[in-house]
């Protein structure tokens, strides 16, 4: 018989290999690809390229993002949220200060609070890195005392459930998963009062008021028939849901543990 050769794969190689050293060092003197730093805007082979692929149907990163998938080095975005108090906590956030919005290919989950209350908006910020497993980008305006916390992620409104666009005249409803759990629906209301909710004490007159705010109707229908199912005596106005009694105000404010936040 004669001689046999096999063929040796340099990357398979230790990396104290001789022969893997050899190899890499020769790869610095090869020259980069060609289309390195291209794109389908900038360069029309590129987009040509692309257009075949989609057009064949062809998806060569599908084993490479199935495989940072399955080790966590990318986030599943198809995966259901887990249902828990922060993601409660997060909706209600989201409805009461909050918008989901297409952005080119994906969603963009943006939270505006004020610079006043600084432990809100980074406890707010910990529970969306929490909830979708990715860090949110935190940035304070110049010219506006607020803070604006996005995290750009495609299903963003199909898994937390809440839909795109402005919510002003459409009508909402506390999902049945939150409103059969009291825990989650404390959270939840949590959220709506954190982020629109104001609390004020006038001692010359001993008036007490702590307000939920809002343009939508249906949100304000939502805190005024929890209220009274926990036993409240809620005041009703035409963009407003207020308790004015001393000892109702504390209570509620002990319930949902009104600007107070854990682990900050």
């Amino acid at each position: 018989m004669g001689n046999t050769h096999f063929s040796v794969i340099p990357c398979t190689l230790p990396k104290n290999d001789p022969r893997y050293i050899r190899w890499k060092n020769s790869l610095k003197k090869r020259p980069g690809p060609w289309n390195k730093g291209l794109t389908k805007e900038t360069d029309k082979r590129v987009k040509k390229f692309s257009n075949t692929l989609r057009n064949k149907e062809i998806d060569n990163f599908k084993n490479w993002r199935e495989d940072a998938r399955r080790r966590n080095v990318i986030p599943n975005t198809n995966k259901p949220l887990k249902r828990s108090k922060k993601l409660a906590f997060l909706i209600g956030l989201v409805l009461g200060d909050g918008n989901i919005s297409h952005v080119s290919r994906t969603e963009c989950l943006a939270i505006t609070l004020g610079t006043d209350k600084p432990l809100l908006w980074k406890y707010a910020s910990m529970v969306v890195e929490q909830v979708f497993n990715k860090k949110p980008a935190v940035r304070k305006r110049k010219a506006i005392n607020c803070v604006d916390i996005r995290l750009y992620q495609n299903n963003l409104s199909k898994r937390i459930g809440i839909k795109t666009g402005k919510r002003k005249y459409k009508k909402l409803s506390i999902p049945r998963w939150i409103y059969r759990n009291k825990l989650f629906l404390i959270e939840y209301i949590k959220g709506l009062f954190e982020a629109e909710g104001s609390f004020s004490v006038h001692k010359n007159t001993y008036t007490y008021n702590l307000s939920f705010s809002n343009l939508n109707i249906s949100l304000l229908n939502q805190v005024e028939r929890c209220l009274i199912k926990w036993g409240f005596h809620p005041e009703r106005r035409i963009s407003a849901v207020r308790l004015r009694r001393k000892n109702e105000v504390y209570r509620l404010i002990t319930i949902i543990s009104f600007r107070s936040y854990p682990l900050i």
